[in-house]
């Protein structure tokens, strides 16, 4: 059997009111998660804290729980608010206002768990005053905070989706290396 001729996929995406809900409060539990330190982390290893190790350990907990329900809402948002005749600002329509409250309420919930525990990740400056961290996949944690928290606030204040779509697509790229270097498994 050839692939082209293989079984056709059936799968439909969620409705919105099935994907567009709040996301339950999350709370961490205690956790055996530990850093890898593939090159060049295995030089840094010395100078990652018992806090990193617990910031990590609890942001993957989330992550693995509620990113991508998250991400999948932003993006049905973003599509959403694009109406027949091209405008993306007007939320007054299709149910978008109560769409874009819930979406921005389960980031700023999100932000919130995750806030405390990014700022408390270890920091660094290099022999070129570059900052770093030494704990692996702890800046793609930081870009995620950084970029989620610029698509709340452009959806927040009705930004069209050329504002807040470079955001979200960065949020997915730190997201992506996140899942590519399986640090939260």
């Amino acid at each position: 059997m050839s692939l082209a001729n293989g079984p056709a996929s059936t799968a439909e995406p969620p409705p919105d009111a099935e994907l567009i809900k709040p996301l339950p409060a999350f709370t961490p539990t205690p956790s055996t998660w530990k850093p890898k330190y593939p090159f060049p982390y295995d030089q840094t290893r010395s100078q990652v804290t018992p806090a990193d190790i617990t910031a990590m350990g609890e942001m993957c907990q989330w992550f693995n729980a509620q990113y991508d329900t998250l991400n999948d809402q932003i993006s049905r948002f973003q599509f959403n608010r694009i109406s027949p005749d091209g405008t993306d600002w007007d939320y007054s329509v299709r149910g978008l206002q109560q769409q874009a409250d819930i979406v921005t309420g389960n980031i700023d919930r999100s932000l919130a768990f995750l806030t405390p525990r990014v700022q408390a990740l270890t920091q660094r400056t290099d022999f070129a005053g570059d900052v770093y961290f030494p704990v692996y996949k702890g800046d793609a944690f930081y870009g995620l905070w950084q970029q989620l928290s610029n698509v709340v606030n452009g959806i927040r204040s009705h930004q069209p989706s050329w504002f807040t779509g470079p955001s979200q697509l960065r949020a997915k790229k730190w997201a992506s290396e996140i899942h590519r270097a399986h640090v939260c498994d």
